[in-house]
């Protein structure tokens, strides 16, 4: 498959994330993708070092360029920057695709920790999927570090993504991606259903920076442990 990562998803460094766009790039071109990283313009050395270190299915350009190549396309983009570079990937660019959404809308402006800026009665999944009604958004992967999202078997134990979307079919393929080519357990994909759960898993982003904190390390992720539904 053809897919676009829109960002190298430097989400702060001070939060340990790293470069979320060029692990995920990574990960997809070692299971045979063609991915092409896009950032706001084409030939930035991160896209280009990039690009040379992965070999001939790995390429760059501009937000525009990878969308454009895209079949499915990842959201890596820092969230207060997220509409911007989807309105210069341009919506003709989007129309009919997966968006896998894995930024979040975090607000720095006052300093550390950052706030969420937008929530409760919205999300950025949301907002993004209003203005580009005719892609597919699905949220996933943005409740953990990007180490973990392509390498679920590097923590100990069992942990769990949440996924959410209005379209179920989208929703559908971008589990089989997780499965098959990040080695997630299906049963360990939780899928919340529409787009509006994306406002809870954004929301978990408060908690999982207090973690990091105390912790010192990004190294762990939630987990649901459910039981058996209580009988009447």
């Amino acid at each position: 498959m053809k897919i676009g990562v829109l960002g190298t998803g430097v989400v702060g460094q001070t939060l340990g994330t790293g470069v979320v766009g060029q692990t995920l790039g990574t990960a997809l071109v070692a299971k045979g993708h063609a991915v092409k990283l896009g950032a706001r313009s084409a030939g930035k050395p991160e896209g280009v070092t990039w690009a040379g270190a992965n070999g001939a299915l790995a390429s760059e350009g501009s937000f525009a360029d990878a969308a454009a190549f895209g079949e499915l396309l990842f959201n890596c983009t820092k969230g207060e920057h997220s509409l911007a570079a989807l309105r210069d990937a341009g919506g003709a660019n989007l129309a009919g695709k997966v968006l896998v959404d894995v930024a979040n809308p975090l607000d720095f402006s006052k300093g550390m920790p950052p706030s969420l800026s937008v929530g409760n009665t919205d999300s950025l999944a949301e907002t993004l999927q209003r203005e580009f009604p005719q892609a597919r958004v699905v949220k996933a992967l943005n409740t953990l570090n990007c180490w973990l999202m392509t390498g679920p078997d590097k923590l100990a134990g069992e942990h769990d993504l949440f996924i959410c979307g209005d379209d179920a079919e989208a929703r559908k393929q971008v589990l089989g991606l997780l499965t098959r080519d990040f080695g997630w357990k299906p049963e360990r994909v939780l899928d919340l259903g529409p787009l509006s759960s994306a406002r809870a898993t954004e929301a978990l982003l408060p908690l999982w920076i207090r973690l990091y904190g105390s912790l010192g390390h990004a190294n762990f992720n939630f987990h649901m442990n459910i039981g058996p539904a209580p009988k009447a």
